[in-house]
């Protein structure tokens, strides 16, 4: 496995990095024993770089990767968030909170559920409109000084923000939703990111699994499966959306290289400090996507690519409104 440096100066992590938040949360039913095993597996293969948060169950995908970690500690770079919050009784609701003394008490019930002394990396999952990013991020510097947070980073957060952040304490890594279908980070985010030497870390490279080209129909989504509710894979929008994802299939097929492969490598290709973060449970589709980052397009195959698959021709928003309302904040 090849590997980056989140940031000029930051750590350096495998190219790729493995988002755990399906395992337990909004993809379907979950499997302990095989998400546990994908974790080992990613670790075999060379990937170091692991994500997840407090929110995403909540609190049960922390409590999962503690124990899939466990006695593997040293060969882990692992990444937290927290700021979206959840009640277990009521799983729909949502808020934001980036309150100081939110931020304290919530980088304890992660540090506990993981079972660790310390947090690699603890991004602000959204930012919090009533609370001065200043003030978020001095309570995170807080925590570097302490010894629970080895680097701080932020999640969807706009570059005027990114900027105000970043001269409080060291920003190590932002992380966005970005791949061939949301692009909005090329909106000057990611050149922020490249200005500063920030790292910036690529969630959902794979459009929540549509541009692996699996998914035919919105049948294919078990019960309980989020995507059933994401505009992007509703009504007309899924139609629309499924004849792009057939032109990466047909470039795939070209190179001999699945849709997954090519999604990935054109994410790696953007940009030296970028990682792309993709998501599975399962070690089959954990060895296919982790090949990417051994795959080199061409300056003609990424020319190619965007005449077939341009900026903002992916149909709907990627969140739906009230989700939309938190990010690039």
């Amino acid at each position: 496995m090849k590997t980056r440096h989140l940031g000029l100066e930051g750590p350096e992590v495998s190219a790729l990095a493995l988002g755990c938040m399906g395992m337990t949360d909004f993809y379907g039913r979950r499997d302990d024993d095989e998400s546990i095993a994908t974790i080992h597996r990613a670790l075999e293969l060379g990937v170091t770089f692991f994500d997840t948060a407090d929110m995403y169950g909540p609190y049960t995908n922390e409590e999962l990767v503690g124990r899939a970690i466990r006695g593997k500690r040293d060969a882990v770079f692992l990444a937290t968030k927290f700021g979206i919050v959840r009640d277990p009784s009521n799983p729909a609701a949502r808020g934001v909170n980036g309150r100081p003394d939110y931020v304290r008490t919530s980088v304890e019930g992660s540090l506990k559920r993981l079972g660790i002394d310390h947090i690699d990396l603890y991004y602000q999952h959204r930012v919090d409109p009533a609370t001065p990013i200043e003030d978020t991020v001095g309570a995170m510097a807080e925590l570097v000084k302490q010894g629970k947070v080895r680097y701080l980073g932020l999640s969807e957060a706009s570059a005027e923000t990114i900027a105000r952040a970043h001269k409080v304490h060291p920003i190590t890594a932002v992380q966005s939703e970005y791949s061939l279908w949301t692009r909005d980070p090329e909106d000057g985010v990611l050149a922020a990111c490249e200005e500063l030497g920030i790292g910036f870390v690529a969630y959902s490279p794979l459009g929540r699994g549509f541009l692996t080209g699996a998914i035919k129909s919105p049948d294919d989504f078990e019960p309980g499966d989020y995507r059933r509710m994401s505009p992007r894979f509703m009504g007309e929008n899924f139609k629309k959306n499924l004849e792009l994802v057939e032109s990466v299939r047909d470039m795939a097929a070209e190179k001999r290289i699945t849709p997954s492969e090519l999604a990935l490598a054109w994410v790696l290709a953007q940009g030296e400090h970028i990682v792309p973060l993709f998501g599975t449970k399962r070690r089959k589709y954990l060895e296919e996507n982790v090949r990417a980052a051994g795959i080199t397009l061409s300056k003609a195959d990424l020319d190619a690519i965007e005449a077939a698959f341009p900026a903002g021709a992916a149909s709907g928003p990627r969140y739906p409104v009230a989700m939309m309302s938190v990010v690039n904040g």
